[in-house]
């Protein structure tokens, strides 16, 4: 059964008498190359287990379960359960756990349902809800160390700030953590007429491959995090500004700071790259090691 179809997967809904709910972001793709694209550029394959955060109804996890040694398939939706486990009938590998993607510890969870030694190597596929796709992207990148690949797709204006250049409107928070932790590639635009029901919002699928270790060393990175988010609350603010308030000196000495650095003090947050802003930090820091934030 190929939930791709228009007619299928109404006829299922129908069957079953479930509806695409707005508060969790339901909004099922049925584009059939779009899907056979995003599985394909996944990594999925023979050797790695697959995670996929949103299932729907299982369009793209058929695709998922023909390439993977195994598939998790996580979503919130209860309801879901029966029109999932008739469509995914023939396909033994997969396990469907129901639960707030937020609750669950991914890795854990692997273990558990495949009935593994260890933690596997493994490869996120999700179409993401809108309005907590930070969160996720967060929480994979933070708290997955196993994770090899994630393949997400998201609203496509967030897609954008992911990755925005300094200097542009969409460069800032999002923009740098995501570049902190893991090289960032945009793979596809996907038009809202590819989804039913149809959202007011185009989307787009980035791709996230983690790195190793962050991108590079700060001397504190509670404080480096901090500082990134007091920044661009404030992005209308000079860096001289926003440095002098965090970290509690007058401008005068942050002024003597940036420049030491060959930071202009009055350039703005978002005009700064990852490493001029941890070079920022690690300058402060270096001048108030017993300061508290």
């Amino acid at each position: 059964m190929q939930t791709s179809s228009p007619s299928v997967l109404r006829s299922l809904m129908q069957q079953y008498e479930i509806y695409p709910k707005k508060r969790w972001g339901q909004n099922f793709l049925i584009d059939g190359n779009i899907l056979e694209n995003i599985a394909l550029s996944s990594g999925a394959n023979p050797d790695l287990y697959t995670v996929e955060i949103g299932p729907g109804l299982g369009a793209l996890t058929q695709l998922l379960a023909k390439k993977s040694r195994g598939v998790l398939a996580i979503d919130i939706d209860k309801s879901l359960e029966r029109p999932l486990q008739q469509v995914l009938a023939p396909y033994h590998n997969v396990q469907l756990h129901f639960a707030d993607i937020l609750d669950v510890d991914l890795e854990a969870e692997l273990v558990q349902r495949f009935d593994l030694a260890q933690v596997p190597e493994y490869v996120v596929c999700a179409n993401i809800p809108y309005n907590i796709t930070s969160p996720i992207i967060f929480q994979l990148l933070e708290n997955c160390p196993h994770m090899q690949k994630a393949t997400l797709m998201m609203q496509k204006e967030v897609a954008e700030r992911i990755i925005a250049q300094p200097g542009s409107k969409d460069y800032g928070l999002l923009t740098l953590m995501t570049h902190y932790y893991a090289d960032t590639r945009w793979l596809m635009k996907v038009s809202r007429n590819c989804f039913y029901p149809r959202p007011e919002v185009d989307s787009a699928v980035i791709q996230f491959t983690p790195l190793p270790q962050p991108r590079l060393q700060v001397q504190n990175e509670e404080v480096f995090k901090a500082f990134l988010r007091s920044a661009f609350q404030m992005r209308r603010k000079t860096i001289l500004n926003s440095s002098s308030l965090f970290f509690q000196v007058n401008k005068t000495q942050a002024q003597q700071q940036l420049e030491t650095i060959g930071i202009k003090p009055n350039q703005r947050p978002e005009e700064l790259s990852l490493e001029q802003l941890a070079g920022l930090v690690n300058q402060f820091l270096g001048g108030r090691s017993n300061a508290v934030y």
